[in-house]
C-alpha cells in the first residue's frame, strides 16, 4: 500500500490530477487485482487512528483570530448545513424508498452530510482561496464531523428503540460539545505544563505527536465529543507552541509530523478505494447495485450536492437582507464566492467509517453502504478535480480589508530592527568599549538590508529572489565541497553532519526568504 502511495503521488501531478483522486482511483483498481486480499476495515479503529491526527493538523495551524471572527459562519456550515443536508437526504431517501423508516433515512442523511476534513485538506492545500473562504472551509471541516456523528447516533438509536426525543437530542448535543471543549482545553493545558518541564527533546516531540490521540480518546472515554476535544486541544497547542517549543524541537516535530500526516492522508484514500470490493460484495455484487439501487443512489447524490447549494445561497441571501436592514454582523459572500463554497463539499473517510458501523439489522443497510461510497466517489472525483477550475472561473479577489496591517516585508524589517537593538544594547561594556564588533556589524547589516529591497512589490520580489539565489548557489557550492572533503577522507562523519546541518538551516532560511 505504501509503495502504491509513492507511485500514485508521483504520477498524479504528471496526469494533471489531484493526488486524492489518483489515490482513490488507484486504491479502487487495486481492490480488484487477483490475489490481493479483500480489505475489511474496522470502522472504529479507522476513526481512532486517522481522524485525531488529521483534525489536530488542521487545528494546530488554524489562525485563531480569523477563526473567532468567522465563527458564526463556521457554525452555520458545521451545524446548519449538516442538519439541512441530512434532512434533505432523508426526505429524498423516503421518497425513493418509501418502505424505509424515517429514522433510517435520517441516519443515511447523517452519514453523508458532513464534508470530510481529510478530503477538504487534500484539495484546498493545492488551490488558492481568499482568506475568508479558506477560514470558513477549514473551520467547517474541523467541526462538522461532531454534528454528523451525534445525529447518526440518535438516528440509529431511534431505529433500534423506536422512539426519539428532540429535546433530549438537543441537550445531548450541547453536553457533547461543551464537554469536548472542556476536555480539549484541559488536555491542551496539560500539554503546555508538560512541555515546560520536559528536558529531553525526543520526549517533547513524542508528547507533541501523541496529544491528538490523548485528546480524542479522553473525550470518548468520558462520553463527550472526541472531535471537539481534539480540535480545541489543537487550537490551544497551536496558539502556545510558539512560546513553549524550542527551535530545535519545533523543526524536528514539524518534520516528523508532516511525514506522518502525508502518509496518513494518502493511506486514507487508498483504504477507501480498497474497501470498494468489500462494499460491493456485501450488497451482492455490482449487478444488484446497478439494477436495484442506481436511481435511488443518484437521487441521494443529487440531494447531497444541491442541499449544500441551497443552504449556502439561502444563508447568503439572508445575510444580504440583514445588511440592508441595518444589521452589519457579517457581509454576504456574493454569488461567485458562494458558488465556490457550495462546490467544495467533498466527503471521505468519516462518511465511509460511519457507514460501516451500521448494525446488521439496520433497515436499508445495503443502500446506505452503497450510497455512502457513491457520494465519496462522486464528490472527490468530480468536485475535487474541478474545484480549481471553478475557483478560476469565479475570479475571486482577496478582500483588502482582511489583510493584516503589516505584510511579510514590513514584519521582517520590524523583527530585524528589534534583534539589532538587542545586540546593540549588549555589544558594549559598561566602560563603553565595544565587545562584539562582528556581531554588531552583522545585525546592523541585517537590520538595514530591507531598505535595499525597495520599489514596487514586483521589483522587490525580483531583487529578493536574485539576492537569495546567490546565497542558495553558495550553499550548493559549500555542500559540494563538504561532500568532496568527506569522500576524500579529509573529514569524518561527525564533521560532515555538523556542517551539513548548518548548510541545511542556511538553505531553509534562504528558501523561505526568497518565497
Amino acid at each position: 500500500m505504501l509503495l502504491a502511495v509513492l507511485v500514485l503521488q508521483y504520477v498524479a501531478p504528471r496526469l494533471g490530477l489531484p493526488p486524492a483522486v489518483a489515490l482513490l482511483v488507484g486504491g479502487g483498481a487495486l481492490a480488484f487485482v487477483p490475489g490481493l486480499p479483500t480489505i475489511d476495515l474496522d470502522p472504529n479503529l479507522v476513526l481512532v487512528i486517522f481522524l485525531p491526527p488529521l483534525l489536530m493538523d488542521g487545528a494546530w495551524f488554524t489562525a485563531l483570530a480569523p477563526f473567532r471572527r468567522h465563527l458564526s459562519g463556521i457554525a452555520s456550515l458545521a451545524v446548519g448545513a449538516v442538519l439541512f443536508t441530512a434532512a434533505a437526504v432523508a426526505i429524498v431517501t423516503k421518497l425513493a424508498v418509501p418502505e424505509l423508516p424515517w429514522a433510517a433515512c435520517v441516519a443515511l442523511g447523517a452519514i453523508v452530510s458532513p464534508p470530510d476534513a481529510v478530503s477538504a485538506r487534500a484539495v484546498l492545500q493545492r488551490v488558492k482561496l481568499p482568506r475568508r473562504l479558506g477560514t470558513l472551509l477549514e473551520g467547517e471541516s474541523l467541526l462538522n464531523d461532531a454534528t454528523g456523528l451525534v445525529l447518526f447516533r440518535f438516528a440509529v438509536a431511534a431505529v433500534i428503540t423506536g422512539s426519539f426525543s428532540l429535546g433530549e437530542a438537543i441537550g445531548s448535543f450541547a453536553y457533547l460539545v461543551s464537554g469536548g471543549i472542556v476536555v480539549g482545553g484541559v488536555i491542551g493545558a496539560v500539554w503546555i505544563l508538560l512541555l515546560r518541564r520536559l528536558a529531553d527533546e525526543h520526549l517533547m516531540v513524542a508528547a507533541s505527536v501523541l496529544v491528538c490521540w490523548m485528546s480524542y480518546i479522553a473525550g470518548e472515554m468520558v462520553h463527550v465529543s472526541g472531535v471537539i476535544s481534539t480540535v480545541v486541544a489543537g487550537l490551544v497547542c497551536g496558539w502556545y507552541q510558539h512560546v513553549v517549543l524550542t527551535a530545535s524541537v519545533r523543526v524536528r516535530a514539524l518534520s516528523s509530523w508532516q511525514a506522518m500526516i502525508f502518509l496518513l492522508e494518502a493511506a486514507v484514500f487508498i483504504l477507501i478505494g480498497l474497501s470498494l470490493r468489500g462494499v460491493i460484495d456485501r450488497v451482492g455484487g455490482i449487478g444488484i447495485v446497478v439494477q436495484d439501487m442506481a436511481w435511488s443512489v443518484a437521487a441521494i447524490i443529487a440531494a447531497v450536492i444541491l442541499a449544500r447549494f441551497a443552504w449556502i445561497f439561502g444563508s447568503d441571501a439572508l445575510l444580504g437582507l440583514l445588511n440592508r436592514a441595518g444589521f452589519r454582523t457579517a457581509e454576504p459572500l456574493g454569488p461567485r464566492a458562494a458558488s465556490v463554497m457550495s462546490w467544495a463539499g467533498m466527503r471521505g473517510v468519516v462518511t465511509l467509517a460511519v457507514a460501516l458501523t451500521l448494525p446488521e439489522t439496520m433497515p436499508g443497510r445495503d443502500l446506505m453502504l452503497v450510497s455512502a461510497f457513491a457520494v465519496i466517489l462522486v464528490t472527490v472525483l468530480v468536485q475535487g478535480t474541478t474545484l480549481g477550475l471553478v475557483i478560476r472561473l469565479a475570479g475571486l479577489q482577496e478582500d483588502e480589508r482582511s489583510k493584516p496591517p503589516l505584510d511579510l516585508h514590513s514584519a521582517e524589517a520590524s523583527m530585524l530592527k528589534a534583534q539589532f537593538e538587542e545586540v546593540q544594547r549588549v555589544a558594549y561594556s559598561p566602560d563603553g568599549s565595544l565587545l562584539h564588533p562582528r556581531l554588531l556589524d552583522s545585525y546592523r547589516r541585517r537590520a538595514t538590508i530591507s531598505t535595499e529591497f525597495s520599489g514596487s512589490d514586483e521589483d522587490r520580489a525580483q531583487d529578493i529572489a536574485a539576492h537569495y539565489g546567490v546565497i542558495l548557489a553558495a550553499v550548493a557550492a559549500g555542500r559540494a565541497e563538504l561532500v568532496r572533503l568527506h569522500r576524500a577522507h579529509q573529514i569524518d562523519d561527525e564533521t560532515l553532519h555538523d556542517l551539513e546541518r548548518d548548510l541545511d538551516l542556511e538553505e531553509l532560511v534562504a528558501l523561505a526568504a526568497r518565497g
